[in-house]
């Protein structure tokens, strides 16, 4: 039952989180971090990685050792990009369940994460590389066409529905993600001996990420992010209705078609990075609004720290579990996210 317009200036007037628990919750995601970079097939002690870490960041002379290669420029660059891609997954669904009023949705109900994988294992069949930078041509096409796919989405929702109603957007996005995955299937069946490299990067991974790849996801959730949080009251305002939000001075066309571009470029850049990595926006806020609530103050900032944390553990479970080899992360996700929701909905069947 949707919440009355007096419950809803209630829920207006709380508070985000203090000061404290903001501390708090970077001291939890900072840990994470810690016990990510010293943990793999290599173990390394947490002082010897405190101490590597500390040196990296104050510039100290260190001697060149095994010990710092491995962290400095494989496992840092790697769970940094692990934490921002897990903020950025789940802010995305947090936004686009308050946005569209449905707990299933998530940052790719638009089919603006389909579109990006399209755009990168276009570039893995065709060969489309760019001299010195083998990963850039693979990043730019997802971005290209996570932007490209947006825009399609949008006009014909437009046609249809000048509105852009829920049930439109949703509609579109799922004709789209179907034809997009179509797409993808044929490009695999006739990719010959690229197969396995797309295979691989649809599942998802972030093995590979650089201090580049860090860098352009810190700018995007900078960016991107912080339109979603700022828009935060709106999101409190669709909780009741698009023509209560309308009531209480929203401007509801507007902050769809902003949040949606801040959504689907904020995806583009995670799936042109880490390839389709599947459950992170759909089941972290899930968890995250049991603990703290449905207001979006709380739940958004949330859903970026425990999406960090979340994405940490499962790629850590990807790179340690079955060493030396190593588990595509979107399938850790996807089995993980599976048994969650299995205890959500037993929950609710319950009464909980």
């Amino acid at each position: 039952m949707l919440p009355c317009p007096i419950e809803y200036m209630h829920v207006m007037k709380r508070e985000g989180f203090s000061l404290t628990t903001h501390i708090l919750l970077i001291a939890a995601v900072f840990a994470a971090l810690i016990v990510s970079v010293s943990v793999g097939s290599v173990l390394l002690p947490f002082d010897e990685t405190l101490r590597i870490v500390w040196r990296m960041l104050t510039g100290s002379a260190q001697q060149a050792s095994s010990s710092s290669a491995i962290l400095v420029h494989v496992r840092i660059p790697r769970v940094l990009a692990a934490a921002l891609t897990g903020a950025s997954l789940s802010l995305c669904g947090g936004a686009m369940q308050g946005l569209l009023r449905n707990p299933l949705a998530d940052g790719g109900t638009l089919g603006v994460s389909s579109g990006a994988s399209l755009g990168a294992v276009l570039a893995i069949a065709l060969g489309i590389s760019i001299p010195g930078l083998p990963f850039a041509a693979t990043t730019g096409m997802a971005m290209l066409f996570a932007f490209l796919s947006m825009l399609l989405i949008l006009g014909l929702s437009y046609q249809f529905d000048r509105s852009f109603s829920t049930q439109t957007l949703i509609l579109m996005g799922v004709i789209f993600s179907m034809f997009t995955g179509s797409l993808i299937s044929l490009m695999m069946a006739f990719s010959g001996e690229k197969l396995r490299s797309i295979t691989f990067w649809t599942m998802g991974s972030l093995a590979g990420s650089t201090y580049e790849n860090v860098m352009i996801l810190l700018a995007a959730i900078a960016l991107f992010g912080g339109v979603l949080l700022l828009s935060s009251r709106e999101f409190n305002a669709f909780a009741v209705g698009e023509q209560n939000a309308l009531h209480v001075g929203v401007a509801v066309r507007r902050v769809k078609i902003t949040v949606m571009v801040a959504v689907s470029a904020l995806i583009g850049v995670c799936v042109s990075i880490g390839g389709t990595i599947g459950f992170v926006g759909l089941i972290v806020p899930h968890m995250v609004r049991l603990l703290v609530g449905p207001n979006h103050r709380k739940l958004l900032p949330a859903s970026a720290y425990f999406g960090a944390i979340f994405l940490l553990l499962c790629d850590l479970i990807a790179r340690t579990v079955v060493s030396p080899l190593e588990l595509p992360i979107g399938v850790v996700t996807s089995l993980i996210g599976a048994v969650v929701f299995i205890g959500i909905f037993r929950r609710k069947a319950k009464g909980g």
